[in-house]
């Protein structure tokens, strides 16, 4: 742990690697099962039409293209050695085993690359694509990120997630089996949460083997299913005040080892529809390391490592 009030992901990198890796989002050209007809056909009821992976390159592209465009991107801005080639849009284990294969193999096998990182849902690991992960694993550091997004099943079921609580469950125990580590997404401020059910996603994370979590404000972009609810129902968004308030409450409820990876998200500026304040990311990070700093208080400091798993 380190002497910052919370172990971010560059501290972690720091200590891992000696030095701040930058993410390339990649884009595998995937689908998602809760669109392609096998679960649904609208996916979840906050994804838009890019599946999460806006700010991936094209699919167009090859891996190794867009990984060189990603670094010309970065060019000029900041020194940079090293590389994680994150697979952000739709899920990214969902297809044939020899696809994935070809396309995680590109990555990896990139001499600046030095971490795999991997979007998918729980509920697409089967043996097959455990297997390649693990093989993938004794190359480079391969993580993968699941979105879990809330531990609630009525929560689960409104926002259309498609699997229960348990599939997830046997995903982080799998990839944990076989020496991978796992990052959790989590969602704050989804319809009909209360700060304390959020909470309880955070510490039911806590009880698992993964290795971090992203915390994540929940966006409503346009286009979207959550945006006509929005429209119809006016349902309340967090302030940022009380955001700020609830990821510090997180924060100090995380394990101290517990890396985190996200403290809010980026939203497309150009499909982005509340809450507004989010579009000053900058302004929210800086909030929280002030607020934390004022209440001198720090990752872990209510974390109660024997605790019950929350009530769902």
């Amino acid at each position: 742990m380190t002497k910052s009030r919370f172990y971010s992901l560059n501290d972690a990198l720091r200590e891992r690697f000696g030095e701040k890796l930058y993410k390339l989002t990649l884009n595998g050209g995937c689908t998602c099962p809760n669109r392609d007809g096998t679960l649904g056909a609208r996916g979840c009821i906050f994804c838009s039409e890019g599946g999460s992976g806006e700010f991936a390159g094209s699919p167009e592209l090859s891996v190794s293209e867009q990984i060189e465009e990603g670094k010309r991107r970065l060019a000029g801005k900041r020194p940079v050695r090293r590389y994680i080639a994150y697979f952000q849009a739709y899920t990214n284990t969902y297809g044939p085993e020899e696809r994935l294969r070809r396309m995680f193999t590109e990555a990896i096998s990139h001499p600046e690359i030095a971490v795999l990182s991997i979007a998918t849902r729980p509920d697409c690991l089967g043996d097959e694509v455990l297997s390649l992960l693990e093989e993938l694993n004794r190359i480079k550091p391969v993580w993968v990120e699941l979105g879990l997004q809330t531990i609630h099943e009525k929560t689960a079921a409104f926002i259309r997630r498609g699997y229960p609580l348990s599939v997830f469950d046997q995903a982080v125990k799998a990839l944990t089996q076989r020496g991978i580590e796992t990052i959790v997404h989590t969602i704050l401020g989804l319809p009909g949460e209360t700060p304390e059910m959020m909470l309880d996603t955070v510490r039911y994370v806590n009880l698992t083997s993964a290795s971090g979590i992203k915390l994540q404000l929940l966006h409503i972009l346009k286009n979207t299913d959550l945006a006509d609810y929005y429209v119809r129902t006016g349902f309340s968004v967090l302030s940022m005040e009380e955001y700020v308030d609830l990821v510090i409450r997180c924060l100090e409820i995380c394990r101290p080892d517990l890396v985190i990876h996200r403290l809010t998200g980026d939203g497309p500026g150009d499909l982005l529809i509340a809450p507004e304040w989010s579009r000053a990311k900058r302004q929210v990070l800086n909030a929280i390391h002030k607020e934390m700093k004022k209440r001198e208080t720090y990752q872990g400091r209510l974390y109660e490592s024997k605790s019950n798993p929350p009530q769902q």
